[in-house]
Order: C-alpha cells, then sequence, then structure tokens
C-alpha cells in the first residue's frame, strides 16, 4: 500500500475487492467441498464467489476516490448479486463495513477496524439464530482481533493480519470440537485472506486469470453474468426531440426494467441500472429533463408504482429448468428459472422482476433451502408487499398453487398454501 500505512483510500479497498475475488476463484471448489450444513447452502464456495463477483464487477468504471463511495459501491452491489445463503450473509459483512466507512474520504486504522464491528451485527441480524454458525463465531474472532490490533495502535496491514490469526485460530477450535470445517468460516477466512493479499497487490489479477485459460479447465461462473443494476432512476422529458423507440433503443445498453411512456406533453422514463449519471448525462441531450430521481435498490423502498398493476396478487415460483416452469405457469405462477439446481437467483433478479408493474403484493415460492436468505433478503428490501411461503421442491410448490384463490386476501391466501403443503 503506498503512502501512509495508517491510512486506507479508495483505491485501496478496491484492491482488497479484488484479491477477494481473485483467492475465490482459486478456493470456491475446495469450499464446496465442505460441510455446508451449517448454511444448509450445497453451493457454499459457488455462491460466495459470484457475490463477490457482482461486486468486484460494480467498480469496473467507478471514478470516485473516497473509500466511503468505493465501500457503499461494493456493499450495495453484493446485496442485489447475493446468491444462496452463503452469499446474504457474505453480502452483509460488506454491507456493514461499507456502514461503518459511509462519509469518508479515507479512514484511519481506527475507523477501519470498527467498520468490521458494523459487519458482524449485519450479518448477525440476517439470520437471527439462537444458536450461532459457525460462520458468525469466526466472524466474531475477527472483529475482536481486529479491535485489538487497534487499540494496538497497529498499521491497517497488521490489523488484518491479526484479525486472520484470530479468526484462523476460532476456526481450527471449531474444526477440533466439530470433526470438520465448516465452509461458511472457512469461506469468510479466504475472503480476508484475499483482501489482506490485495492491499499489498500480492495477487493474481482475475482479468489474468480468466485470460490465462483458467476459465476453460475450470466451471467458473462469468462475472458478466453477475452485474447488478442497482440504481433505479426516473425522470420526466419535456421537449423531447426523440421518440419513444429510439430512447429504448438508447436505453437498452444501460440497464433493466426499462419503462418509456408518453404522459401529455411529457415522456416519463424509468429503468435500473448501475450508472445513473452516464443516464442523466445523457438525457440532457434529449430534452428537458424534470423531476430526476435516483434510489438505491439494496436499501429498503417502495415499488414503483402500486397503484397501475395487473393484479393485485402475484405468485413468482422458482423452477430449476423449463419443464418444471410450464408446470408452475400453468397453475397461474410466474416462473423464475434457474441456472442450476442449487444456485438459485440472486436477490437482485427478484428485485427486477417485481418492480415490471405486475402486481401490488408477491407470494415468492422457494424450492429450495440454499436460498431462503435470499428471499428473506428480498422482504427486506421491499417493506411490505412481499412474503415468502418456504417450499422444498415442485410438490409443495403445486400444492401450495392449487390452494391459490385469487378472490381471497393475502392474508387469507397465505394461511390456506400454507396449509396445503
Amino acid at each position: 500500500m503506498t503512502g501512509n500505512r495508517e491510512v486506507i483510500t479508495g483505491n485501496d479497498f478496491k484492491r482488497m475487492i479484488a484479491g477477494a475475488y481473485s483467492a475465490f476463484l482459486l478456493e470456491y471448489e475446495n469450499i464446496n467441498a465442505l460441510n455446508a450444513d451449517s448454511l444448509m447452502d450445497e453451493k457454499a464456495g459457488t455462491h460466495i464467489l459470484r457475490t463477490i463477483g457482482a461486486a468486484a464487477m460494480s467498480l469496473r468504471d467507478l471514478q470516485a476516490d473516497s473509500i466511503g463511495g468505493v465501500s457503499k459501491r461494493v456493499g450495495s452491489a453484493a446485496v442485489l448479486g447475493a446468491h444462496g445463503n452463503a452469499g446474504v450473509l457474505i453480502s452483509q459483512i460488506l454491507r456493514g463495513i461499507a456502514k461503518g466507512l459511509a462519509g469518508k474520504y479515507d479512514a484511519s486504522s481506527s475507523v477501519f477496524g470498527k467498520s468490521f464491528q458494523y459487519g458482524i451485527l449485519y450479518a448477525q441480524r440476517a439470520v437471527n439464530d439462537e444458536v450461532e454458525r459457525p460462520l458468525i463465531i469466526t466472524a466474531k474472532a475477527v472483529a475482536k482481533g481486529a479491535y485489538n490490533a487497534v487499540r494496538a495502535n497497529l498499521p491497517i496491514a497488521e490489523i488484518l493480519t491479526e484479525a486472520i490469526k484470530a479468526g484462523g485460530i476460532a476456526l481450527s477450535q471449531a474444526e477440533k470440537k466439530n470433526g470438520f470445517v465448516d465452509a461458511g468460516a472457512k469461506a469468510l477466512m479466504v475472503f480476508l485472506q484475499g483482501c489482506r493479499a490485495g492491499l499489498d497487490g500480492n495477487y493474481v489479477s482475475p482479468v489474468l486469470l480468466f485470460s490465462s485459460g483458467f476459465k476453460k479447465s475450470h466451471d467458473v461462473p462469468n462475472p458478466k453474468f453477475d452485474i447488478v443494476y442497482t440504481y433505479a432512476v426516473s425522470f420526466s422529458l419535456v421537449k423531447c426531440r426523440a421518440s419513444i423507440s429510439d430512447l429504448e433503443k438508447m436505453l437498452n445498453p444501460l440497464g433493466k426494467v426499462i419503462v418509456v411512456k408518453s404522459l401529455d406533453d411529457r415522456i416519463t422514463v424509468y429503468l435500473h441500472t448501475d450508472c445513473p449519471g452516464l443516464v442523466v448525462g445523457q438525457a440532457v441531450d434529449w430534452g428537458q429533463i424534470e423531476d430526476i430521481k435516483i434510489q438505491n435498490l439494496a436499501m429498503p423502498h417502495d415499488l414503483k408504482n402500486v397503484d397501475k398493476t395487473i393484479m393485485d396478487i402475484a405468485i413468482l415460483t422458482v423452477a430449476d429448468d423449463e419443464k418444471t416452469a410450464q408446470s408452475l405457469e400453468q397453475l397461474g405462477a410466474i416462473a423464475v428459472i434457474t441456472q442450476d439446481k442449487v444456485s438459485g437467483p440472486a436477490v437482485g433478479d427478484l428485485i427486477n422482476l417485481i418492480h415490471g408493474d405486475i402486481a401490488k403484493n408477491y407470494i415468492i415460492l422457494s424450492n429450495n433451502k440454499s436460498s431462503s436468505l435470499v428471499m428473506a433478503q428480498v422482504k427486506r428490501l421491499l417493506k411490505n408487499n412481499i412474503e415468502i411461503l418456504y417450499t422444498n421442491n415442485v410438490e409443495e410448490q403445486i400444492k401450495a398453487l392449487k390452494a391459490f384463490d385469487v378472490n381471497e386476501t393475502l392474508k387469507v391466501n397465505l394461511q390456506n398454501m400454507h396449509e396445503a403443503i
């Protein structure tokens, strides 16, 4: 790290995330092979890799120098890009770290060390278990190690080193007690070791790993597929010089959930994007721009327009393949097809779909326990518009769908569907 080792900058934080992603590219399959019962997540390594991949991709064109801005971008992208239970927990740690660094141009060792306390707190809130999971136990040890290093006035690199040592001791103790290495706890250590390597620049760039042919010899998820669209941007155009079809063409490369409508003497635009500044910068050339609103979708928020929807209640079901999706859709559901039988959709995939003005309220039927925290994170972000019904297989999804009555209220339908399974 260049400059004063007592201060960490936004560029330092960028390297830490790149280092963490590089570490997971090399270790995620080993983590997949470990015991993940505490997470109920059969592919914990893959899910964390994809979550950190979403965070890393959010920095690809970021010009911000402040550590507060960089960490906020990382935390928000991780929240929306989270896959599986393991990914959600890591995303909450990153979100908590961003909370601790909010508003900072750079961070002292004390501020940086304290930000880890926020990370652990946010992860604990995500699970809210009576019995602590090994990942949380290890994370607490990491936070304590960082706290002691801060009190000793150590440089930031050494704070990370001491935190890793403390976490390693906790991991070894848990292994002796349980007779196995927990996947979640091990993943946390790989993440921290990657951050430490990234801080000093001692890591292989993910770009080099992919360009070297690494991807061809491993079943590595392409991070381009994990790009998330963190911001909802809306505005009006007066005296617009472009047609609606041309506006849609110009907006398509910039985001998803694109809605362009003509209303009286103006055109209204709504879309989800990861580059709101670029969208607004282009829009000023299309006409007089008014009523600009930018909302972070990784924060709790309301649906954009619940009064102009197609139906009162829609049911979203997670399906493993096209055949299953068709069976569920014949019963009135909107099916979300997963890329494989374990990963399931990312948080942002469901957020984008729900923002499509389909219904005022949604019931989501999950299809396995590996994504239970993903569903809970969607509900947290969309407040009162979402209810989750945890089903374990297609048969239970079908039973629940058959119990749904379009003429009943959300509360009654939830009760009937729950009783049916």
